[in-house]
């Protein structure tokens, strides 16, 4: 099988179970943004990363896998792609609460950064912050099938991100880079 097709040299692609859309469609938008994040949570993987962190990120690349699933079908019901759970978010709100134990409450406002894994690991929450605008741009729509649950799912994964980064930080022996207000 190849890999190209040609039916998407027009600027076309198809959804799943559904019609062809427009590349910049709001769903494609959406889990196009998801994808992104997969891809950048696997550079911040091919560093030298705590073992822990480096299991929950393969985990996690594998949700977000799934989550692109539920959101490139305009049905994910009827498809049986639908994949965010309440429990999936409890999952994630229990990793938050594990690596935040470790970590000393912040101070103040922390930017982005301290070793490159943990800067990796930053920038992924931002792209994940991106695919929940997108997310939430596709949900205006009525017609969309978006679950709710799929954006308080991406909430919760940016502030696991957040999270980990810290940890990263803190485990390799640097601080939290703190953002100083300029006069």
């Amino acid at each position: 099988m190849k890999i190209y097709t040609r039916t998407g040299d027009e600027g076309e692609t198809g959804l799943y179970g559904g019609p062809r859309v427009r590349k910049d469609d709001p769903r494609i938008e959406a889990y196009g943004t998801v994808d992104e994040l997969n891809a950048l949570l696997g550079v911040a993987r091919a560093e030298t990363l705590p073992a822990e962190v480096d299991e929950l990120l393969a985990r996690l690349q594998n949700e977000l896998f799934d989550l692109g699933g539920e959101l490139a079908s305009p049905d994910p019901d009827a498809r049986q792609t639908r994949f965010v759970t309440a429990e999936r978010i409890a999952a994630l709100e229990s990793s938050i609460d594990h690596f935040e134990a470790g970590l000393a409450p912040p101070k103040q406002f922390i930017l982005p950064g301290g070793v490159r894994g943990a800067a990796l690991v930053h920038q992924a929450r931002t792209v994940c912050r991106r695919a929940e605008r997108r997310l939430i741009t596709l949900a205006r729509d009525p017609q969309a099938a978006v679950s709710l649950l799929a954006v308080v799912y991406l909430n919760r994964l940016s502030d696991l991100l957040f999270v980990v980064a810290r940890s990263i930080n803190a485990e390799a022996g640097q601080g939290d880079v703190p953002w100083v207000k300029q006069k």
